[in-house]
């Protein structure tokens, strides 16, 4: 039976995929749950400073070829999110996903982070890749070079704990970010986030369908993008990569990790397949290595890029 192991950030991992931020990642009994149906690591929802009711409803949408979603960063703020998941021991890495308006407010997320005893995280994604909500993410501007180099270090200079940025497939130059988050210390890439924003036309109101009129595409049109970008920044950085965008089954998890990622975001898979997507994708990509005469993840990493 091939191997699927690996770790990340010296945490030991049973596979290499990792939940996505936003998806059952608001309590800690969902990210448990998680955990238990074959997630590896686990990322909770974005952390924002105060709670934030985020856009009306409806939020999400199935768009043929993969969903819309345009959720605001709804979350009950940082602190109470720190008090829910406070003294995680777990096997199962826990990343804490935090967003902020500016390298300011990222700063001051980690530094509650730091200061938050017992609480068990082993790293922290700041998120700027999100393209739906204004004062955020790309609308806020973050999505530049400069502007990955000034959160990271500000996420870096208020926390000990691994520092992950989350870069978004929809912003041309990720190279260039991915190579100003190394530069600025940063300790893993996530790419990426949703593509667009996007729109539905509900043709009979004549209205577009989410409340906030454009989301996020993810699913599995985004892959094609997502597998690019993850090859294009593995041969650029040295850094981890968490591949992210499109993966529903085990040879979509081959193929990203050929482009060069380490481990793997899963997401929207969760909607399509339900919680229990992780061990099927593990058992799926276990198969295919094994027909194969693969033993070791490392054997197919980077693969395509040799």
């Amino acid at each position: 039976m091939s191997d699927v192991a690996t770790e990340i950030f010296r945490k030991k991992m049973k596979n290499p995929l990792v939940l996505a931020s936003g998806i059952l990642g608001v309590s800690r009994k969902g990210l448990e749950r998680v955990a238990d149906d074959g997630a590896a690591a686990l990322t909770t929802k974005s952390f924002s400073l105060e709670g934030r009711k985020g856009h009306e409803t409806p939020i999400f949408i199935e768009a043929g070829c993969g969903a819309l979603n345009a959720v605001g960063y709804s979350n009950p703020g940082i602190k109470h999110g720190l008090e829910e998941l406070s003294g995680w021991d777990r096997d199962e890495p826990l990343i804490i996903s935090i967003t902020g308006k500016d390298e300011k407010e990222f700063g001051e997320l980690a530094a509650l982070i730091e200061g938050s005893k017992n609480l068990g995280a082993t790293a922290v994604e700041a998120v700027i890749s999100c393209p739906h909500t204004p004062e955020f993410g790309l609308l806020a501007g973050q999505g530049t070079p400069e502007s990955v180099s000034k959160i990271v270090s500000a996420v870096k200079e208020n926390t000990k704990l691994p520092a992950i940025i989350k870069l978004s497939p929809s912003v041309p130059g990720e190279v260039q970010q991915a190579k100003a988050a190394e530069d600025a210390g940063v300790d893993a890439i996530n790419m990426g986030n949703t593509l667009g924003p996007g729109m539905i036309i509900d043709i009979e109101r004549k209205a577009p369908v989410l409340s906030f009129g454009r989301g996020g595409l993810s699913g599995p049109a985004i892959k094609p993008i997502a597998v690019r970008c993850v090859y294009d920044i593995y041969k650029a950085v040295d850094v981890p990569i968490i591949g992210t965008g499109g993966i529903s089954n085990g040879k979509d998890a081959i193929e990203m990790m050929m482009a060069g990622a380490s481990v793997l975001g899963i997401g929207t898979a969760v909607y399509y397949r339900g919680p229990e997507v992780f061990s099927i994708i593990e058992n799926e990509m276990k198969e295919w290595m094994g027909e194969r005469g693969f033993s070791k993840l490392r054997e197919i990493k980077g693969a395509a890029n040799e």
